[in-house]
């Protein structure tokens, strides 16, 4: 704007002049034409020059930015390694120059007789790379045993390249996907790893999250105890809210306060109380979907990566997945959202307990190989992965007061280290027997453990609203439900109980023989097994209702009673 006022002003003083004279007038008039041209020049260069800068810095692109979404669209090139040891060695070049010659051959035959060139040739392909898009194609086949067979053969590949695993991982189905997980030593790069998460703040705090998500869920008409574990959880961690903010922070509501400065709240036992709480509302189908739709899924992936280091989180969480993964409808969310390849890799744990709880989300969403579903606190032990090995009976346990799924069933317990072995070639210690040697001796059965809780008194007790729910009679009848949901009767089967488990088996066999829709359980039982099975009462219930106003015995151990048994079932046979 200045540049052209300028321009104009020296155009008028040149204009308005006095005359002169002839001689100098071409030289005067040359000299300021001169200086009103050199100034525009200038003043335009370094406008443009201005410009050009300025337009290049607003133009200029953040590499890092465009680098992350390549990485998100998940393409690959297949290139080819530079590594001498990756050779392929005279057979393979000898196969290249003859798929040379042949090609020649054709386009010269094509060429008098006038016929189209066949572009098939015209690129050599390798065996295996021409097998994994056959095999990508028969894993998607209308016919069940062609996809079975696809998926196995896929898992059975070991010398594939990386970026063959990860074309496999972008080009398969959900239905591949899954077997892939359920497939017996499988490698990890079949799996595209979870969607990157959104980034959090500085001040993000996990409790506050766990606790918009269980406000959110439905809080009328619930069961006793999900309501008591929803209460806890929220006050929980609504006192450490408060403990955050400057407040004195209250453990439980018992009235042992920590002060802030002297204490550090303990956020890990915060979230395992929210989680808990959420394990209740995963057991309601119509809860799955609204932890669905209010990003739940995400939460607890965050939550499991956050807490790695926390075994008793990260198995809350999967239990919660296989809670949700009994509904058909939350499968493909489940898969979108990337829980496959973490169940994948938690399924290799050397931990029972973790290898096991994977297992069975997996099973759950499994619905090309398993008919059967398993509700929470129903465990395969054996078979985890897909296999061709027919099953010819169940096997069952039960365990009992104060016992586990898992470690009621462990070796006995001693000094010496894992790591020992007595003489080569066997374990000195073992997890759960029963899936280390049981199903090793019988690979032909399906290897079943049942959890439940039990508490020796109400002090100690989870739930303490409802104490009908601990009773021998309500844990028959819901077991018995859980049981058949996972087809348990369908085969010949054979009961092994320890301590209450085998007054619980009998109960179960004389419910189950006056419920016609359970009589499959009765009829094809062909066995029980009794450890240390109080089959006329216990001691401890005597000492326990001696001392009954200090111990407040639990409902177990009251029907363990002599008198409660005889007339328990005295009056439940038949």
């Amino acid at each position: 704007m200045s540049l052209a006022a300028y321009c104009v002003f020296c155009c008028r003083r040149i204009g308005t002049s006095g005359p002169s004279t002839k001689s100098d007038l071409p030289w005067k008039d040359i000299r300021k034409i001169s200086k009103l041209t050199g100034s525009l020049i200038l003043g335009g260069f370094v406008f443009i020059t201005y410009e050009v800068l300025a337009l290049k810095k607003l133009l200029t692109l953040d590499t890092q930015a465009v680098q992350q979404e390549k990485l998100k669209s998940y393409i690959y090139v297949n290139t080819v390694s530079l590594d001498p040891s990756e050779s392929q060695g005279l057979t393979y070049k000898a196969r290249k120059e003859l798929h040379k010659i042949v090609r020649k051959i054709l386009e010269t035959e094509a060429k008098i007789l006038r016929r189209p060139f066949d572009e098939h040739f015209s690129k050599f392909a390798e065996d295996h790379e021409r097998a994994l898009w056959v095999l990508l194609k028969r894993s998607q086949s209308e016919d069940r045993i062609i996809r079975l067979q696809a998926v196995q053969q896929l898992a059975e590949n070991s010398h594939w390249h990386d970026y063959q695993y990860r074309t496999v991982a972008q080009a398969c189905d959900q239905r591949t996907v899954i077997g892939l997980a359920r497939s017996k030593d499988i490698d990890l790069r079949f799996f595209l790893p979870p969607p990157p998460l959104p980034k959090v703040k500085d001040d993000y705090a996990i409790e506050d999250e766990l606790r918009l998500l269980l406000v959110s869920l439905p809080q009328t008409d619930l069961e006793q105890c999900v309501q008591y574990f929803t209460s806890l959880a929220l006050r929980e961690s609504s006192q450490t809210l408060a403990a955050q903010r400057g407040g004195l922070w209250c453990f439980g509501g018992n009235g042992l306060p920590y002060c802030k400065t002297l204490s550090k709240v303990p956020s890990e036992t915060v979230e395992l109380f929210c989680l808990q709480a959420l394990v209740q509302h995963s057991k309601v189908s119509t809860h799955c979907d609204k932890i669905e739709a209010n990003g739940g899924l995400q939460l607890l992936q965050r939550i499991y990566q956050l807490r790695n280091d926390s075994a008793k989180i990260q198995r809350n969480i999967i239990r919660i997945i296989g809670n949700m993964a009994l509904d058909e409808r939350l499968h493909s969310s489940i898969v979108r959202a990337g829980w496959v390849s973490i169940l994948a890799e938690a399924m290799k744990s050397p931990h029972v307990i973790q290898s096991s709880h994977a297992s069975r989300a997996l099973a759950n969403l499994d619905r090309e190989t398993v008919q059967e579903k398993y509700p929470d606190g129903i465990y395969v032990l054996h078979p985890q992965y897909r296999s061709s090995q027919p099953i010819k009976a169940d096997v069952l346990f039960i365990h009992g007061l104060l016992g586990a799924a898992f470690k009621t069933w462990r070796q006995q317990d001693t000094n010496q280290p894992l790591g020992v072995k007595a003489f080569e070639g066997e374990e000195v210690y073992s997890e759960c027997w029963p899936k280390t040697w049981l199903a090793s001796d019988c690979p032909s059965l399906r290897i079943v453990s049942v959890e439940y809780d039990t508490h020796l008194s109400d002090w100690k007790t989870k739930c303490p609203i409802e104490d009908h729910r601990k009773s021998i009679a309500y844990r028959s009848n819901e077991l018995l439900t859980k049981l058949r949901v996972a087809g348990v009767g369908d085969r010949p089967l054979v009961w092994v109980s320890h301590s209450m488990g085998g007054l619980l088996v009998k109960k179960m066999l004389v419910d189950a023989s006056k419920n016609p829709e359970m009589d499959k359980i009765v009829n094809n039982t062909r066995g029980i097994i009794f450890y240390s099975v109080p089959h006329h009462g216990s001691q401890l219930a005597e000492y326990s209702m001696n001392a009954r106003y200090l111990l407040f015995p639990s409902v177990e151990v009251k029907e363990l009673s002599t008198v409660f048994l005889f007339s328990f079932f005295r009056f439940s046979c038949p």
